[in-house]
């Protein structure tokens, strides 16, 4: 029995990364401008690794450097444009890269939402020598290069506005630029291109009257979402784009049941998982790699970036969350910030102004309010008195607290790393610990209340 996989051909992406982005009125070349945290190209360079692909060829030309290095070190392969000399031109200086008997498909680096099951549906129709087009309806084409058909509907080419005919502009299929073909006919055809139009340009979309001409059958594929096609040549359409991006993430929380109070108003510029019956209140924004469990609240105006939160957990308003894990059924805030390497073991509570840093919060302990625990391991059943901090730092180097199981740390507390305080020991309010509270015991460590008789407060002298 043959594998039918392994016959098919591969498909090499060629993405077009060589333009200036003028409008953007930046030092940053347009492809790495940021759209949800992430430069443009990183997003197509998403959909070609999840569409399964052979490595790519990033074709780069202005800020070439700069996305050069932006690139080192990932599995692809560039091609340099030195002059832009249009799509023609650029697809031409990859072409030498690819094996003639691959599928080649052309893709933008400012085209970042096209999403690879329309790339998989358009490269399926490639497979067996026909050249395949990315097309869309559109209300307004202006600026945009117009399908041509015969009077039996069948594609006979594509314009570009500035050279169509006060017929031709008013046609609403347009083109997307993104195709699919064996790399061995797009190789003759870019070959045979010229620069005959109004902007003195190598048309990639000249090929496709040349594909009509030798009689190769053309395939339109119509893309359903023409959100996916959206290209980004200024800052409007970037902050449009980011709006378009954050919907479409949204729409897919919403699909996997969970609620959100406003979907225009959250924020998701990473990834994000989460289980049933989550739920996420207005001006939420989610960065990295967040997961969120089964239940769990993410109160109004919290930001989450690299971290888990488990089950039934609650984040409640204008929390900070970064490279954090959270338990089950643990409280976090409002106003609380946990920085990178804390840990909350399951109903723990951290209140509101309370930062934890490199921390673990042991099972069902308490931080309730206005301390920073940083560098510490906590026991379970901990109580964490409000203005108590550790004191981690000495100027060079970070020291650990320890805090044992149903240890009592009154308020105003400074513990003095390194430092440990003995399991169920009690810590008195005010004091400054510099060795260890052996478990069980009171220790108090501040000093003698004192009254100066007669003492009389500054006054100041009259001018």
């Amino acid at each position: 029995m043959t594998d039918s996989k392994a016959e098919q051909p591969p498909i090499v992406p060629v993405i077009l990364a060589a333009g200036q982005g003028k409008r953007m009125r930046s030092s940053l070349p347009k492809v790495l401008q940021p759209l949800a945290e992430a430069p443009l190209l990183d997003h197509v360079l998403a959909a070609v690794e999840d569409l399964g692909a052979a490595p790519p060829v990033v074709v780069v030309g202005h800020g070439g450097q700069q996305v050069e290095g932006h690139l080192a070190g990932r599995e692809l392969r560039i091609a340099h444009q030195s002059e832009q000399l249009g799509t023609g031109h650029a697809v031409a200086q990859a072409l030498p890269l690819i094996e003639d008997e691959a599928i080649v498909l052309v893709l933008y680096g400012d085209v970042p939402l096209i999403g690879a099951d329309t790339l998989r549906e358009l490269a399926a129709q490639a497979v067996d020598g026909a050249l395949a087009w990315l097309t869309v309806h559109v209300d307004d084409p202006t600026g945009l290069g117009r399908i041509l058909r015969d009077d039996s509907g069948a594609v006979v080419g594509i314009v570009e506005e500035r050279d169509t005919t006060p017929a031709q502009r008013g046609l609403r299929e347009v083109n997307t630029g993104i195709l699919a073909v064996h790399c061995a006919a797009l190789k003759r055809w870019v070959a045979a291109l010229n620069c005959d139009n109004a902007q003195g340009e190598y048309y990639l979309t000249d090929c496709l009257a040349m594909a009509v001409n030798e009689g190769v059958r053309v395939r339109v594929h119509r893309c359903g979402d023409i959100r996916e096609v959206l290209g980004i040549n200024d800052r409007r359409q970037l902050a449009e784009a980011e709006r378009t991006l954050n919907r479409m993430r949204a729409d897919a929380l919403l699909a996997q049941g969970v609620t959100l109070r406003d979907p225009a108003r959250l924020d998701v510029r990473g990834h994000v998982e989460a289980a049933r019956d989550v739920e996420i209140d207005i001006g939420v924004v989610l960065n990295g790699r967040v997961e969120l469990g089964e239940g769990c609240y993410i109160g109004p105006y919290c930001v989450l970036s690299d971290c888990t939160v488990a089950a039934g957990a609650r984040i409640e308003a204008h929390s900070v969350i970064e490279r954090a894990e959270i338990g089950e059924a643990c409280t976090v805030g409002p106003f609380a910030r946990l920085r990178p390497g804390a840990r909350l073991a399951d109903k723990a509570r951290v209140g509101n102004f309370v930062e934890v840093k490199n921390a673990t919060i042991g099972l069902g302990s308490k931080v309730n309010h206005l301390s920073y625990i940083g560098d510490a391991t906590l026991g379970a059943g901990v109580n964490i008195g409000a203005g108590t901090i550790t004191c981690n730092y000495d100027g060079a180097n970070k020291h650990h607290t320890r805090i044992g199981d149903g240890a009592f740390i009154g308020s105003n507390t400074a513990l003095v790393a390194p430092v440990e305080v003995g399991e169920s020991a009690t810590v008195g309010a005010g004091s400054v610990l510099t060795r260890t509270a052996p478990a069980g015991e009171l220790t108090l460590a501040r000093a003698r209340q004192t009254t100066i008789q007669g003492w009389q407060r500054p006054v100041k002298r009259k001018e």
